[in-house]
């Protein structure tokens, strides 16, 4: 029995073995894979909250960086204006003290640097005054002119791209001041105001309601005087100036007939070769042949048809041919002198140029003027049958109505050779031109293709 206990013992034993090893596995798979693990994944996830805590810190530090840095923009922006302003001011003082010219000259050389290249300086001065003393120092009396130079230089600033203070001085009653020295530009001292003086007319005039008054102030002969006493010399931009200042005054109607008593349609018609000026002497005419006293003033202009028809011929600036067409087009329009004129000075030629090779605008013009031409001619011809506004095969009396008309014809044939001939003559000279600017060999020969297209009847593409 004894042994029969023993052995139920040790049975027990190990019956008892299996089932704890069972427990554990099921404590094991029960808890996630051990008991220590979950412990070890709960301080790591606690160690990871702690370490993403001070970065989520940062983010939220540095999403709120920008608006900082906006907002101390902001305060660096509005401390930039009060610091600009408060220079302002202490300029617009230092003009005030008319005690000191020192301190005048030093305010006007500061309005120049501060106005030069800041739009809202040259406002922001003109509200503070700076502009009746800067005009008041136009009549200190200098004889080297420095505060006058100073002054019209501070000006000029001041007008650039404004409107506003383009208005401001004219009404300070600056255009007399300025006309007043530049009457005498005799020495080099004179010379410099007059170059500042022109400079300032040049600015002043591109405000509309501004023409009429300074047309009115007497300067367009001194503008016309300072162009030809500059003309020749080094002081290329005050040239320049008088001649785009003439431009702007010669828009309005009004300032025609003070500009057509000088000598300065002469002039231009003189100076139409140079292609530094051409475009703007061009300009001008064309708004001078807008009445009547213009086109009288060039038409009696000796030679003045024969050089506006050359423009066509030796430039090829689109904006020269067109300008020169146009002046041509309105006298053309206008009256029938300057048609016989322009004929016996051989437009014809140029004008078939022009509506070969010349820009759309040109061709369109040159084609106008040719109508015009032909028109005129069948005029003449009605009117010598003296069958008023009847065309001329109307004319005829029933005799010669029978007759065949070989006059007509061999009129027609030569006119057609003729344009033909023309045609040919400005298609070589394109091919010419082209020649040039490939830089291929002069010896260069032209397919038979070209010469195909050289001679076929092209004219009825032509006007008339």
């Amino acid at each position: 029995m004894d042994k029969f206990d023993g052995s139920n013992d040790v049975g027990s034993v190990l019956l008892d073995q299996p089932f704890k090893l069972w427990s554990k596995i099921i404590d094991t798979v029960s808890c996630g894979g051990g008991g220590k693990r979950p412990k070890k994944n709960s301080e790591s996830k606690r160690k990871i909250n702690l370490k993403q805590q001070p970065r989520s810190d940062k983010l939220s530090e540095l999403l709120k960086e920008p608006e900082c840095w906006e907002n101390e923009e902001k305060d660096e922006e509005v401390r930039r204006k009060e610091e600009t302003l408060e220079e302002l001011k202490r300029v617009a003082k230092k003009l005030q003290q008319q005690s000191s010219l020192e301190l005048v000259l030093e305010g006007t050389t500061e309005v120049r640097r501060l106005a030069k290249e800041d739009s809202q300086a040259r406002t922001t001065l003109a509200l503070l005054g700076v502009i009746p003393p800067l005009v008041a120092l136009l009549d200190a009396e200098d004889p080297t002119s420095n505060s006058q130079i100073a002054a019209l230089y501070a000006l000029l600033n001041l007008a650039i791209a404004n409107d506003v203070n383009k208005d401001a001085i004219v009404r300070a009653g600056a255009l007399h001041k300025m006309l007043k020295l530049i009457q005498s530009p005799n020495d080099s001292t004179n010379r410099a105001v007059a170059e500042a003086v022109v400079a300032n007319y040049l600015g002043l005039s591109a405000l509309d309601s501004n023409k009429p008054i300074i047309g009115s102030s007497g300067v367009i002969p001194y503008l016309v005087k300072t162009l030809k006493d500059f003309d020749g010399t080094s002081s290329y931009q005050a040239k320049h100036d008088s001649l785009r200042a003439l431009y702007n005054l010669s828009i309005e109607t009004t300032n025609l007939f003070p500009i057509l008593e000088t000598d300065l349609i002469p002039y231009m018609l003189s100076k139409l070769g140079d292609m530094d000026v051409s475009e703007r002497i061009l300009s001008i005419l064309s708004n001078v042949v807008a009445i009547g006293e213009g086109r009288k003033a060039i038409s009696n202009v000796p030679d003045a048809f024969p050089t506006i028809i050359d423009v066509l011929n030796w430039t090829d600036s689109p904006g020269c041919q067109e300008k020169a067409s146009y002046i041509l087009m309105v006298m053309a329009h206008k009256s029938y002198g300057d048609r016989q004129v322009m004929i016996e000075a051989g437009i014809v030629s140029s004008l078939l140029e022009l509506t070969l090779l010349g820009s759309t605008l040109a061709q369109k013009r040159a084609s106008r003027i040719l109508e015009c031409l032909r028109v005129d001619k069948g005029n003449q011809v009605s009117g010598n049958c003296g069958g008023g506004g009847l065309s001329a095969p109307l004319c005829r009396t029933s005799n010669q109505l029978k007759e065949p008309l070989e006059e007509d014809d061999d009129m027609i044939s030569q006119e057609r050779n003729a344009v033909k001939q023309l045609v040919q003559k400005s298609l070589q000279n394109n091919m010419e031109r082209m020649v040039e600017r490939a830089n291929l060999p002069h010896d260069f020969v032209p397919s038979d293709h070209f010469k195909s297209l050289s001679s076929s009847p092209t004219s009825k593409s032509l006007p008339f």
